[in-house]
């Protein structure tokens, strides 16, 4: 059994981070952190003049002294940040947060708990979101996001106001959400059902166009969107890009998951309007910088498990990701079926 988090645990793990950079000749000291759900983070003053890179390529060796599978190194205002994964890492339920936030506003979803330990919102009709891709290899959590996001949303707006269309074709990562009141449609779960939905959703953005229409939003959910693209050729790419460049004026939203999103079925025209990136562990460094758009976003280097970032507007915001566990299911039913 883990033992828990003390005073005495984080000032030696404090020493063993000076220890290792004086070691290398880099002025510095521990002068703070917060703990987070998902891993700790030590904020490390340096000396002016002081190379960054110096402690970026030191990693490896800090992870090593710290006894940690990995550690990311961030920057945080005037400060340097070693951020290391808990020995408990704990994991946050969603529907207690939707509770103590209640009511959000509308077209708004919790994504968890922020690196200050403050909720992460995403609100979908802000300009600057609109789309959303959330990118992450086997085991980072992505599907249990995705779903997350999707909850969050149907228990804050009522049919009238906000619904769903789900394009699954793994058939699997999606089905806990095909029960919800708010779906348009059956979930498409092969390429002739997916391209068919798209067709339909790219009339319907036509025909908002027309009439100055944005409501009820709809909530356009892909998981496995590349291979969704592989499989359905250039109808399901042309489809999606048209509704990632046209959506936002009539109240369409896409939330596409990847596993893969360097690969070159997701296209440029698509990626380029996808302005906010929620990223869990990807494999390499090179993954990391495609799904998040930013260079030296540590993505490879977060612990999964829900462990994220956020990248909106340039900016990186670490978070533990909300899940909905398997008991709460039922609970989400009943309250559906009382306010759908």
């Amino acid at each position: 059994m883990t033992a828990p988090i003390t005073i005495d645990y984080l000032n030696f793990q404090a020493d063993r981070i000076e220890a290792v950079l004086a070691s290398h000749r880099f002025p510095a000291h521990v002068r703070g952190g917060d703990i987070a759900p998902g891993w700790l983070r030590f904020f490390v003053a340096a000396a002016p003049g002081a190379r960054i890179s110096v402690v970026r390529n030191l990693s490896e060796e800090l992870a090593l002294a710290l006894g940690a599978d990995n550690v990311r190194v961030s920057r945080t205002g005037g400060n340097l940040a070693v951020e290391v994964p808990r020995p408990d890492p704990e994991p946050v339920a969603l529907l207690p947060m939707l509770r103590s936030l209640s009511p959000l506003p509308a077209h708004t979803a919790c994504l968890g708990l922020a690196e200050d330990g403050r909720p992460l919102l995403l609100r979908l009709p802000s300009p600057d979101v609109t789309h959303v891709l959330v990118a992450g290899a086997t085991g980072s959590g992505k599907t249990e996001l995705i779903r997350a996001i999707a909850i969050g949303l149907a228990l804050g707006n009522r049919q009238a106001h906000l619904q769903f269309a789900l394009l699954d074709p793994k058939a699997r990562g999606l089905g806990p959400l095909a029960g919800l009141p708010h779906l348009m449609a059956p979930p498409a779960l092969d390429p002739d059902s997916a391209v068919a939905l798209l067709a339909r959703l790219n009339d319907e953005m036509d025909r908002r166009d027309l009439e100055g229409l944005s409501l009820p939003r709809i909530v356009i959910i892909v998981d496995e969107v590349v291979d969704l693209i592989m499989t359905g050729g250039k109808p399901v790419e042309a489809a999606l890009t048209r509704l990632a460049q046209r959506g936002r004026e009539s109240g369409l939203h896409l939330i596409l998951g990847a596993q893969k999103p360097a690969s070159a079925a997701l296209s440029t025209n698509i990626k380029s309007n996808l302005p906010v990136r929620l990223v869990g562990r990807v494999s390499s460094a090179d993954d990391a910088r495609v799904a998040s758009g930013v260079s030296g976003s540590g993505a490879e280097k977060l612990s999964g498990r829900g462990d994220f970032i956020a990248v909106a507007g340039g900016q990186v915001t670490r978070f533990q990701a909300a899940y909905v566990p398997a008991h709460d299911w039922m609970q989400i039913a009943a309250q559906l079926r009382r306010h759908p």
